[in-house]
């Protein structure tokens, strides 16, 4: 059984900053991407950032210089440093993680942006 578990949402301020952490546990190994997607109210699940095993990362036009992505390849875990947060970055947060021959979601993280 794989958990796959999201941390770190809230309600903050236009341009203020949060973290968000996705630990994976359970009968997994060798993950070798992991990403970041929302779906805000009304709109489709989209692709924020994503990171493989080495390192390489991948960002929506809509981030790039204000969202960072990294991972903890020992603890099976990745985080999201958001900094600038505008409204529109008002969304539920998950995290996918893939592996060979797998793929799970988490159950997501809300996070709302005030202006």
């Amino acid at each position: 059984q794989v958990h796959v578990v999201e941390s770190g949402g809230g309600l903050v301020q236009a341009g203020g900053s949060l973290r968000l952490s996705c630990a994976a546990s359970g009968s997994i190994f060798s993950i070798n991407n992991m990403a970041w997607y929302r779906q805000g109210p009304g709109k489709q699940r989209e692709l924020v950032a994503g990171i493989t095993r080495g390192g390489v990362t991948n960002y929506a036009d809509s981030v790039k210089g204000r969202f960072t992505i990294s991972r903890d390849n020992a603890e099976n875990t990745v985080y999201l440093q958001m900094n600038s947060l505008k409204p529109e970055d008002t969304a539920d947060y998950y995290c996918r993680i893939v592996g060979p021959g797998y793929g799970y979601w988490g159950q997501g993280t809300q996070v709302t942006v005030s202006s």
